[in-house]
């Protein structure tokens, strides 16, 4: 079975638009206006929110870097592995992009069983918190664990509700991204 990987966005933006990207200022100004829309469940991140997410991100790129990761991106966009519907719920008007796991380069996706921010900050002892994977990996944590998804739809068993992946590289995601 092919292992698909979905992106979860709002179709007023369109897919793989990362705040990661954007100067300090210019990141908090967008954030700021979606908190201020209030919708979405970006509107309810905290203010520390971004500071937060750029040092895990870079923590997970060098987690994933002594794994023998490629990353070609400072800070990744994000997909799931396998779907998550429960994300639409993230959006006003929420779209699902699905695109096969061959078409990406091993060494530049990681992986979280979570989602990155709980995964690295929640502190319950879990095997697999604090971790990053590679493809390889990741295989094994289902094998052992399952889908998130399946066992923790509604999010009652944890924090962890997909596992999530970590895209280190734009070329994949071109064609996906000027189509959507």
């Amino acid at each position: 079975m092919e292992m698909q990987l979905y992106h979860y966005y709002d179709a007023s933006t369109g897919p793989f638009c990362n705040l990661s990207d954007l100067e300090q200022n210019d990141a908090e100004i967008v954030l700021n206006e979606i908190r201020n829309e209030g919708k979405g469940f970006a509107s309810k991140r905290s203010p520390e929110y971004l500071a937060i997410r750029k040092e895990l991100e870079t923590t997970a790129r060098t987690m994933f870097e002594r794994k023998g990761g490629r990353p070609v991106r400072r800070y990744p966009h994000y997909m799931t592995f396998g779907a998550c519907p429960w994300l639409l719920s993230w959006y006003p008007n929420g779209k699902e992009l699905c695109i096969p796991a061959t078409e990406f380069d091993p060494s530049t996706i990681s992986f979280t069983y979570g989602d990155l921010l709980p995964t690295m900050r929640y502190q319950d002892g879990k095997p697999y918190r604090k971790q990053v994977y590679t493809i390889q990996e990741i295989y094994e944590l289902i094998r052992q664990y399952g889908l998130p998804q399946e066992w923790n739809r509604d999010g009652t068993l944890g924090p962890e509700r997909y596992i999530e992946v970590q895209v280190w590289d734009d070329v994949p995601l071109r064609t996906y991204k000027e189509h959507a």
